[in-house]
């Protein structure tokens, strides 16, 4: 069985990060490893909040696994929250990358044209450093214009997407990926660029006029499970933009109306089912 080691926050509820990387890439048939970077009591979306930081923990337990002799097929990282962390690792990604041992980094950090309002250019800095260090990274269109610095565009056509995708190759990742790329009026999906055949992949599906917490999260696991079970990048791509756009159509089917993220344990019975 492949192990894989995530790492990225754990709200107790909200289904994000943690909550959704857990479930997702172990029904996927991984191992899945998890080091909390922080606990919070909800997602960010709630009000009045709690959080406790974990950055003096990570070091620890990254030595312990050591002690034991402990590997990993795959390392995966999402919402980090802090330049101390990004450091840190960075270091554990030298102490345990094996010979074959993949890299997957979602910098998680910006939408919609703004950082998140807890970071600054300090910390998108270490992002791109961060990125360097990964074998595939998926980061969204603005998350991709801040590290290269790169005017943002609501508005976009294939080449800009083409150059931005050239830009990140330069930070030195083998794959990478963007992730909300809509080069179609009611379609949206993915674009990625890889090194060492100088090939780019697109990906388009229908587009969904709703928007949930989590979803990138959603998409950046099954990406993850799907490569551990085999898969390349763009049969994983697809995959996991199929699977989020479905389950995206079935919450909002929900006659509950949930807020606070997807209905995605009602789905991962279909994911598994997906080729």
């Amino acid at each position: 069985m492949k192990r894989v080691l995530t790492i990225q926050d754990i709200s107790c509820l909200g289904k994000c990060s943690l909550t959704i990387a857990l479930p997702v890439i172990s029904a996927l048939g991984a191992e899945t490893v998890i080091l909390p970077t922080a606990v919070l009591s909800t997602h960010t979306m709630f009000r009045n909040f709690t959080c406790k930081d974990l950055s003096d923990q990570i070091e620890p337990i990254a030595a312990h696994w050591k002690s034991e002799g402990v590997a990993f097929d795959a390392i995966y990282t999402g919402y980090l929250g802090t330049a101390e962390q990004v450091d840190q690792i960075k270091e554990l990604f030298r102490n345990f990358r094996g010979e074959d041992t993949v890299i997957i980094v979602d910098p998680v950090m910006a939408d919609n044209g703004k950082l998140y309002p807890a970071f600054d250019m300090d910390y998108v800095k270490k992002n791109a450093e961060l990125c360097a260090e990964a074998d595939i990274i998926v980061p969204n269109i603005t998350e991709a214009s801040l590290m290269t610095g790169m005017e943002y565009r609501e508005e976009y056509d294939e080449s800009y997407v083409k150059e931005l995708l050239a830009r990140l190759n330069e930070l030195g990742a083998g794959i990478s990926v963007l992730t909300g790329v809509s080069l179609e009026k009611g379609k949206t999906g993915v674009m990625g660029y890889e090194r060492e055949t100088g090939e780019y992949y697109i990906y388009q599906n229908r587009r969904i006029d709703a928007a949930y917490h989590g979803t990138g999260d959603l998409f950046s696991s099954t990406c993850v499970g799907q490569i551990l079970r085999g898969l390349n990048w763009r049969d994983a791509m697809r995959i996991a933009a199929d699977y989020t756009a479905h389950t995206i159509e079935v919450t909002l089917q929900n006659p509950d109306k949930p807020w606070y993220g997807v209905d995605f344990e009602a789905t991962i019975p279909e994911l598994l089912a997906m080729k």
